[in-house]
């Protein structure tokens, strides 16, 4: 049962309608909005990244501002359909068995950035060997532009007042209207920080000042390590999905377990990437 402390909260919550406008029957929702601002924001910061030939190998660019025209329908579908789907094998796959059919109600919500973090990665291996790109040059453009994507969708899920944090009597806590009457951590805003901003800022420094995009796969291992670390302090602070509860140890959550091999890949491809570089 949670403590008195945490009824009490500083900040309201602001409470934005999840639809930002309708046409008629049509309701666009924020979400949604979130979703393609990261996509064409990250798009358009890859095509001047990948214009800029001197920050890569051999100071030549891996492919044309054009080709990255094309990868753009691929990239949504890798996040879309990963990301659905890691949510039903992660986090919802006993409620699927016991209904099929709520697999396909994406309104009820539901998306994992582990599943669509691997669907991206087959999008990027199938798109980069069909049009001769290198890989791990692909994997760090893209990399180097996901915070865009997790800082809005972090803002969403703020806007929605889902995935809330835990009780606390933090000044900074609020009350969500889906969270019962807790104050609680808004663990949204802290994700959106780590893996949006500071991520984003630390990968530029590396992409245009340390030139990190020369040895191909270190911007990649970066991000993933990032990411995972980001991820794993969250986890401390963020509500644990219901139907899963804590894992183990009155600690351990999904988001955490699902990070920590993400870490240990990370690790393996920056150690990669600096070795091919050390041969002569």
């Amino acid at each position: 049962m949670y403590s008195a402390p945490g009824l009490l909260a500083i900040l309201p919550y602001p409470a934005i309608d999840p639809i930002a406008f309708s046409i008629g029957p049509l309701s666009v929702h924020w979400y949604g909005i979130a979703y393609v601002a990261g996509i064409m924001l990250g798009w358009f910061y890859a095509k001047r990244m990948v214009a800029q030939a001197q920050l890569w190998p051999g100071g030549q660019s891996p492919m044309s501002p054009m080709k990255l025209d094309d990868f753009l329908v691929w990239v949504a579908a890798g996040i879309v359909l990963g990301g659905r789907i890691g949510y039903i094998l992660f986090y919802d796959f006993g409620a699927i068995v016991e209904n099929p059919i709520r697999a396909i109600q994406i309104w009820n919500g539901g998306m994992s950035f582990h599943g669509g973090l691997i669907g991206t990665t087959l999008a990027m291996i199938i798109f980069a060997r069909r049009n001769g790109i290198p890989v791990w040059s692909l994997f760090d453009t893209v990399a180097a532009v996901a915070p865009f994507g997790l800082f809005f969708g972090r803002i969403a899920n703020f806007v929605n007042g889902e995935l809330w944090g835990r009780v606390t009597d933090v000044p900074w806590a609020m009350v969500f209207p889906t969270g019962g009457p807790f104050a609680r951590h808004p663990s949204q805003l802290y994700e959106a920080a780590l893996e949006g901003l500071v991520l984003f800022l630390v990968l530029r420094i590396m992409t245009h000042y340390m030139k990190a995009l020369r040895q191909p796969g270190v911007v990649s291992g970066a991000f993933v390590c990032g990411y995972a670390l980001s991820r794993i302090f969250v986890e401390f602070f963020r509500e644990p999905d219901a139907q899963l509860g804590y894992l183990a140890f009155g600690w351990l959550t999904m988001g955490m377990l699902l990070s920590i091999p993400m870490f240990l890949i990370g690790v393996w491809a920056i150690a990669r990437a600096r070795a091919a570089a050390a041969k002569p």
